[in-house]
């Protein structure tokens, strides 16, 4: 039998390699198996709402956008149009929160990997955002299209990354014709879930036409459940601005997601206590949620969590902190006194992947999960704080979401799985390794890893004394080689060619203020 699929015998045996667990139904649609841990008592948590809804009715908000005031102000919000701030009063507020979905359906192009969007499923998005991209062999650079088309094929070769996200800018493309690359990037190489930017109302139409037409979708089609979704964060604190503004109204009037998603610091753009922020960021994304409802009732809208902390010595972020895991925890039950799906996000402020940034990334990831997240974004291959994704992080983040998700997959306890026979059938003293219930299990009994290497210290110097790193990129690599675009994107390039074609000699679509 090939070596790695001999059985685990001892410490000699080499387990790692580049075999990663795909195919795999359990991974695909996951519920978190945790009951949601609390940081803040009930009364707390009530008080942390109400003074939430306090900010929005005394204080108010700053919007930007004159079409979200005029929408505010036909909802009974208070509008000073000189200063452009919006006091929303609390029954506006609580009666959006009890139209706002509690399940949504997220649609794919593969029906298998299609998801529902509630309290209880558990969801992984990779790293978003990043301008630039590192691995091993080609060291650090600004992203560009490669980049992005690599990491988006990456995404698409782990069942446990459930949602697409744009994880490398491509900045070679300039920016009025980015979408254009961008969504056919989704389409031609992904099956899953898809990200829309909401770059200003044309690119974001232009996007969802592309879906259309990739999908062959009409417009009671394209409405039935939602085929895109994007991140709406605020300016922290108390401000939606123009673009942010106008994607909530978008999105909503298209019957697509939107998340609403504070990024706020404590002690930078929000108070530097964690029950504060979290009262800044739960009045914000409150707002957004409401904007969303009073555009268009029913409109599916997540609620967002992004709550770290700001080194105080330098300014910079800081992730994976007490503060960030009690953060999550604490939007967590935000979002369920409120009775809403969530997006939480791991991170880390370390410049390479190394054990800071394993630790920073591992433990806001367990603050998500514990905190009972929907979804998690930037849980894999963020780095120095979302400017660079890192290909080996990726794989090495991987490891960890799979081990999750094992996690989440029920453990057999039946008759034949306790073994009672094999426990009879080994002397006292003896071993289990040659039992009959040993043997019809031992390829499948336990996890086995991507990147780590379980071997001892001779085996693994005779291999060549490789870190996990080094093998990751050995992993990513062979993704790459090996990548063949799922089944759902045949002969989308020849449908989108035509638009994409008119729309570049038009002009493209500038992204709005």
């Amino acid at each position: 039998m090939d070596k790695q699929d001999e059985p685990r015998r001892g410490r000699g045996r080499r387990a790692g390699g580049t075999q990663a667990a795909l195919g795999n139904p359990a991974y695909i649609r996951m519920r978190n198996p945790f009951v949601p841990q609390e940081a803040f008592s009930r009364d707390q948590i009530a008080a942390i709402h109400d003074g939430a809804l306090r900010v929005l009715e005394e204080l108010g908000i700053k919007v930007l956008l004159d079409e979200a005031r005029d929408i505010f102000r036909k909802a009974g919000a208070l509008v000073d149009e000189d200063t452009q701030m919006v006091r929303i009063g609390r029954e506006i507020v609580t009666s959006a929160l009890a139209t706002a979905p509690k399940s949504i359906r997220l649609r794919a192009a593969n029906p298998a990997r299609e998801q529902v969007y509630e309290l209880g499923s558990m969801l992984f998005m990779a790293g978003a955002g990043c301008p630039n991209a590192y691995d091993n062999e080609r060291g650090r650079r600004p992203g560009d299209l490669t980049g992005y088309l690599e990491t988006l094929r990456l995404q698409q070769s782990f069942d446990v990354i459930h949602m697409h996200g744009p994880s490398v800018e491509p900045q070679d493309v300039p920016i009025h014709l980015r979408h254009y690359a961008m969504m056919k990037g989704q389409l031609e190489n992904c099956d899953k879930p898809m990200f829309v930017y909401a770059r200003g109302r044309s690119q974001v139409e232009e996007s969802f036409e592309m879906i259309r037409l990739a999908r062959g979708l009409d417009d009671a089609g394209f409405r039935d459940g939602v085929w895109a979704t994007t991140v709406i964060n605020s300016n922290s604190p108390r401000q939606l601005d123009l673009p942010m503004s106008r994607g909530i109204i978008d999105f909503a009037r298209a019957g697509q997601m939107s998340i609403i998603t504070p990024f706020c610091l404590a002690g930078a753009m929000a108070p530097i206590t964690v029950s504060g922020a979290l009262m800044l960021q739960h009045a914000e994304a409150m707002a957004g949620i409401t904007l969303a409802q009073v555009t268009r009732t029913g409109a599916p809208v997540s609620y967002g969590g992004f709550l770290s902390n700001v080194d105080m010595k330098s300014g910079s972020p800081a992730f994976g902190t007490p503060e960030h895991i009690r953060a999550c925890i604490g939007s967590g039950q935000l979002a369920r006194h409120i009775g809403l799906p969530w997006r939480s996000a791991t991170g880390a402020a370390a410049n390479t992947a190394d054990a800071q940034a394993a630790s920073e990334t591992i433990n806001a990831l367990w603050g998500a999960v514990m905190g009972g997240a929907t979804v998690t974004v930037h849980s894999a291959g963020w780095l120095e704080g979302g400017l660079t994704l890192g290909y080996e992080k990726f794989i090495l983040d991987i490891e960890n979401l799979q081990t999750i998700a094992e996690l989440a997959t029920p453990a057999p306890a039946d008759t034949a799985a306790l073994g009672f026979d094999a426990i009879a059938d080994v002397q006292p003293g003896g071993h289990f390794f040659s039992t009959a219930h040993t043997m019809e299990r031992y390829q499948t009994a336990f996890y086995r890893p991507i990147v780590a290497d379980l071997s001892n210290h001779g085996s693994w110097v005779e291999a060549g004394s490789l870190t996990a790193a080094q093998r990751a990129t050995a992993v990513w690599k062979q993704k790459l080689s090996e990548f063949v675009a799922p089944e759902a994107c045949v002969g989308v390039a020849d449908r989108l060619d035509a638009f994409v074609r008119k729309g570049t000699e038009s002009g493209g679509a500038k992204p709005e203020d």
